[in-house]
């Protein structure tokens, strides 16, 4: 068994933190404990939810804790509740490119600034990791307003939009492209 980095992070209204054997039920039930959650309106529509067994979820969740030396998704904590989480995933490791996402689960926690900041605490997190990274992404769609002045908020450009690439509720969308180089964040840190 690999030894995991725990991590803690606190910040003005959120607090990142490693995922522990507790933190399962709670995030079962945020993830699947409604049959159409609110959340699930903003985070790809467009992709059902497959909601999978507590006992499934759980040993996936079990496994990652114990198996992954640096962890690639972590608990949004506000007001000492569990409210969303953030993660990462390869794009392309050879380039060092990162993919980041960010899901707050609890409406009242939306428009408050709390996505902003735990984003924004996951990008340094990850650019001041030894992942030496080059790069970091974030995919969102056209229907996501807030995700997308979230990103710019912590100083993610467009790079990319794949018109009419995502179709929802009868309507299509945009597949937005966010990114932001090494050098981009060292200049934003140094300031």
């Amino acid at each position: 068994m690999i030894q995991p980095t725990q991590i803690k992070v606190t910040g003005q209204q959120v607090t990142l933190r490693s995922i522990k054997k507790e933190d399962i039920p709670t995030l079962y039930h945020l993830m699947y404990g409604e049959r159409h959650p609110e959340w699930k309106k903003w985070d790809a529509p467009y992709i059902p939810l497959n909601p999978t067994s507590y006992e499934d979820f759980s040993a996936s969740i079990k496994r990652h804790i114990e198996t992954v030396s640096t962890p690639s998704r972590l608990v949004i904590e506000a007001d000492q509740h569990v409210i969303g989480t953030v993660s990462y995933y390869w794009m392309h490791e050879a380039s060092k490119w990162l993919e980041v996402g960010i899901v707050i689960f609890k409406p009242q926690y939306w428009n408050g600034g709390y996505g902003s900041e735990a984003l924004s605490m996951w990008r340094d997190l990850l650019f001041s990791s030894d992942l030496q990274l080059v790069r970091l992404g974030l995919t969102t769609w056209s229907g996501n307003i807030r995700m997308v002045r979230c990103a710019e908020k912590i100083g993610m450009i467009e790079e990319a939009r794949i018109r009419k690439a995502r179709y929802y509720d009868g309507v299509y969308y945009d597949s937005i492209k966010m990114g932001m180089l090494r050098e981009e964040w060292d200049e934003l840190v140094s300031s």
